[in-house]
């Protein structure tokens, strides 16, 4: 059996400490940012499909940081509508890429968290560090339930979505806009709702089966 060590540890943000989740595989050949789904709808890193991103990742061979946002658990400050998030999530890769090297990022997020992890992409790329891939599930994209609006950055072409066919908090519709600008595929999961219910397991799947393609 494969030996993980996991550890909660505080890692300093520009609006203080972010609890970060970090589980390290025993021979890691890549760092994994996970990043969880809106803080003021519930959203903290042990979210189910968070996890479900974190514990792939870490099977593909990947120092997984997992943290919870501004404002959650015992991360300090308030949430900050992605732009102080975005900041705090360039902090963590700083921070991993400090400890860990130069090695080959993944950028992973669900709901708000695949949001901002199109925000941190574009910045890193703009620094020439890109991440190697990303990892996005329900993004949230376009104008959705409870007249917030997200306007979801360009990604990499080899950017793994995947997306529910009866997501009605954020409409497949806005994704496909979305991707459609810019020549993205979308992995849609049918019947599956924002939430994923009863779907975890195919996630999983489909993340592994599209790795090394």
């Amino acid at each position: 059996m494969t030996r993980i060590v996991a550890s909660r540890v505080l890692i300093e943000g520009a609006a203080g400490p972010i609890e970060t989740l970090i589980e390290v595989p025993e021979q890691p050949r890549g760092i994994a940012l996970v990043c969880h789904p809106h803080p003021l709808f519930g959203g903290t890193l042990e979210n189910k499909i968070a996890q479900t991103l974190a514990k792939t990742l870490r099977s593909l061979g990947h120092v997984v940081l997992r943290p919870n946002f501004r404002g959650v658990g015992a991360s300090a400050g308030t949430h900050d509508e992605g732009e102080g998030e975005t900041e705090d999530m360039l902090a963590l890769v700083d921070y991993a890429r400090g400890r860990w090297g130069e090695s080959p990022l993944v950028l992973a997020g669900y709901s708000f968290g695949a949001w901002v992890q199109t925000r941190v992409a574009k910045r890193l790329a703009e620094h020439g560090k890109p991440a190697r891939r990303l990892v996005l599930v329900g993004t949230a994209a376009g104008f959705v339930s409870g007249a917030r609006s997200y306007p979801a950055e360009a990604v990499p072409p080899d950017t793994i979505v995947i997306h529910g066919e009866k997501d009605t908090t954020v409409p497949l519709a806005n994704v496909l806009d979305w991707a459609r600008g810019i020549g993205l595929p979308v992995t849609v999961v049918p019947d599956a709702d924002h939430f994923f219910h009863r779907r975890l397991h195919v996630i999983r799947a489909i993340i592994e089966n599209a790795w090394h393609h």
